[in-house]
């Protein structure tokens, strides 16, 4: 009787606690409700940042690549979007150009720099500390640098932009719509040497798989940079795509990273007017001058692929709300997969030596390796706990609640869920529509805010619904 007693007892309080908890916000999740697919999060070390880990001493290189790109301790970065140089010299903030000599043609051999072979780890190629990177991670994608593009002009040594002499300032491809170069036309000696930095990466044992032949085409900058509206990137996709085939190379072409999300739009619209989207195998865009809005226009997949802040460096998770704190991150980031449509999202710099927010993690010197909140902010979305080839499904608040959701379907049969709680108080949330397995009383669940860090806590279940306590100003990530 006794017995008999002390279980029913125990049915009625687990009831007891779930009326309690049923009284909060009621997330419905629905597997059958598929929607965009997922590639991973990721980050940049172009601009000779990963010169700065490179230099750390070994202990605290390992910690720096571990918060980035580690599924068990860190970030669980995935992507990682290198630069292609320009520059005939590297003094820091330049990317070396693998070949500066101009070749005699448009057609001709692109002239690469006898030190520069096999982007080798040597002090003069910055691109060399990047396949070193590279080689203690999985190296996913290839990308111009942000300031300093490849462009042309580094390659010939002649205006290869309408403005000649230099690469600051914008300019053209010579050959696209619009330019009138006396030297003519050289969108294939482009296309060359594009195809030769994505085999040096080869001869390392380095598979690119996307390459981005423009960065924020819409300005022009006092640092490297090159122009383009829609229809002359189309010019120039005329080109570059059978160079691709014909080199046999299977990494596929981006467009077109706009510094902006509408300013991206424009140039993608150019593209796809011009009957050229068919060439492209990924919609690239910057967050800068435009934040992430409407979805693009396009069946391709897209991804954010930079955006950072520039204000003095913050640790915090939430202070005051601003723009730069990792609870506003973590917005940005769930925002982009659940409204922007995004299958991948990139920040700026992973590690830098940065004194703004443009990186996650803080280097100082050889040793001192300091984590921003923004890296766990980004952790919550990375491949901790999805899965490359997860798929993001429905999931439905009701209730009067300052909550936001998304949730991901892992090819495993596992789910994440992201609960962010912009309030005030704490949120007793119910979670309905996943099967628990049998005798499961307890779900593993990650928790940060301006006091955790990822930390692992527990979520309860019945066996049908999973209960969670979300405090104020935090992000519970439940994995089911």
């Amino acid at each position: 009787m006794v017995n008999h007693l002390t279980a029913l007892l125990a049915a009625l309080a687990v009831i007891a606690q779930a009326a309690a908890q049923a009284s909060g916000p009621v997330v419905k999740l629905n597997p059958n409700q598929k929607f965009q697919g997922y590639d991973g999060i990721g980050v940049a070390e172009a601009f000779q940042r990963s010169l700065v880990l490179h230099e750390l001493n070994t202990a605290s290189q390992k910690l720096a690549l571990d918060y980035l790109f580690s599924n068990t301790t860190g970030a669980g970065f995935t992507i990682l979007r290198n630069g292609i140089g320009s520059s005939p010299t590297d003094p820091f903030d330049h990317m070396k150009s693998i070949a500066p000599t101009a070749p005699a043609s448009n057609s001709s051999t692109v002239v690469q720099a006898p030190d520069a072979q096999g982007l080798a780890l040597s002090s003069g190629y910055l691109q060399g500390r990047e396949v070193h990177i590279c080689r203690r991670m999985v190296c996913r994608w290839l990308h111009e640098d942000k300031r300093y593009s490849l462009d042309v002009l580094h390659m010939t040594c002649v205006a290869i932009n309408e403005d000649a002499g230099t690469d600051t300032y914008g300019g053209y491809i010579c050959g696209v719509t619009n330019t009138s170069c006396a030297t003519g036309d050289w969108r294939q000696s482009y296309a060359n040497k594009l195809v030769k930095y994505i085999q040096d990466y080869q001869s390392n044992g380095i598979t690119i798989d996307y390459l981005g032949f423009l960065n924020e085409p819409d300005l022009s900058t006092p640092y490297a940079s090159m122009q383009s509206s829609g229809q002359q990137a189309a010019d120039f996709l005329d080109i570059l795509y059978p160079t691709l085939k014909k080199a046999g190379l299977k990494t596929q072409i981006t467009c077109c990273d706009g510094s902006g999300w509408e300013q991206n739009r424009e140039v993608l619209t150019g593209v796809q007017q011009a009957g050229r989207e068919d060439t492209i195998g990924l919609v690239t865009a910057h967050g800068y001058s435009s934040a992430p809005g409407a979805p693009f226009a396009t069946t391709k997949k897209t991804w954010i692929t930079e955006w950072s802040t520039f204000d003095n460096i913050t640790y915090d998770w939430y202070v005051a709300g601003n723009q730069s704190e990792g609870l506003t991150w973590a917005n940005h980031i769930q925002q982009a997969f659940s409204t922007n449509n995004v299958t991948g999202f990139l920040y700026w710099w992973g590690a830098a030596n940065a004194t703004d927010n443009e990186s996650l993690i803080f280097i100082n010197n050889t040793a001192e390796v300091s984590v921003t909140k923004r890296l766990w902010a980004h952790a919550h979305f990375g491949s901790r706990f999805i899965r490359q080839g997860a798929t993001r499904i429905g999931a439905a608040v009701t209730g009067d609640s300052t909550l936001n959701v998304t949730a991901f379907s892992n090819t495993d049969g596992t789910y994440a869920v992201q609960l962010i709680n912009n309030g005030n108080s704490a949120e007793d949330v119910t979670l309905s529509g996943v099967k628990i397995a049998k005798g499961v009383v307890q779900l593993r669940s990650f928790l940060t805010n301006q006091a955790n860090n990822l930390t692992e806590t527990y979520a309860k279940t019945d066996g049908t619904n999973i209960y969670a306590v979300v405090p104020a100003r935090s992000l519970l990530s439940v994995i089911a």
